[in-house]
């Protein structure tokens, strides 16, 4: 008995049916395609490395001509700190780690040290801000010797106690050879407020989030500010070329 001859609508539309599976093949594979590529894609850029975004580069980052500077400006090792006047860790750092520093590669001629100022604490960090930077103006030398007695004399974070009076007495006690009326008349003025809000904002663009803060090479020391063997381990690095 011959096989029954398929109807012409039947047959057209078993046609359709087919035509419909391979479009939905093909979707399929062009969608595990797509997957498949963006997953590469992803793959390729996670694998590309990419620049720590706290290693600025010191030439990008600083104006280090205009910053007070303890050692050779020549060194190799340009170390930048930043602080607020108020900032009791600024002042145990100061105290303990500076001087290791200075003994081992300022005084050796290895490295130059600078500071910036970043006065958040309270109204009066940004008056001890204003009287440093109207010291360094006068003396860079000056600068540093007030830096020291700023710490020394630091009063409580809680308190207001970096008044114009007590600012101006203090280097006249600490006799550090300056023009004390033309201090006085800086701070009451105000006549650095800009360099003192440049300092700040740059310490803002950087990202900082506390002081001290430490910079060696444009680089952004990120262990604790008392580890001081953590910090010459970066020196080092540093001097080598790493």
């Amino acid at each position: 008995m011959p096989p029954k001859k398929k109807s012409p609508a039947l047959a057209q539309r078993q046609a359709e049916q087919t035509k419909q599976k391979q479009k939905q093949k093909t979707r399929q594979i062009i969608w595990f395609s797509t997957i498949g590529i963006l997953l590469a894609l992803c793959i390729i850029v996670l694998a590309i490395p990419t620049k720590p975004s706290n290693e600025v580069t010191a030439e990008a980052a600083f104006d280090y001509a205009s910053l007070p500077v303890l050692g050779d400006p020549n060194a190799p090792i340009k170390i930048v700190e930043f602080g607020d006047y108020k900032c009791p860790a600024c002042s145990i750092f100061s105290e303990h780690v500076k001087p290791k520093i200075q003994s081992d590669y300022i005084d050796q001629g290895k490295a130059a040290f600078y500071f910036m100022n970043f006065p958040f604490l309270s109204s009066d960090s940004d008056t001890a801000a204003l009287a440093a930077q109207a010291v360094y103006h006068q003396s860079n030398e000056a600068f540093w010797n007030y830096f020291d007695a700023l710490y020394k004399n630091q009063g409580p974070e809680s308190e207001q106690w970096a008044t114009v009076d007590f600012l101006v007495e203090l280097a006249e006690k600490e006799n550090i050879g300056i023009d004390y009326e033309l201090l006085r008349k800086d701070i009451e003025e105000k006549t650095y407020q800009k360099e003192v809000d440049e300092h700040k904002n740059m310490a803002n663009q950087l990202r900082i989030g506390g002081t001290p803060s430490l910079f060696v090479n444009g680089k952004l020391y990120q262990g604790h500010y008392e580890d001081y063997a953590a910090i010459k381990e970066l020196i080092e690095n540093e001097l080598k070329g790493e």
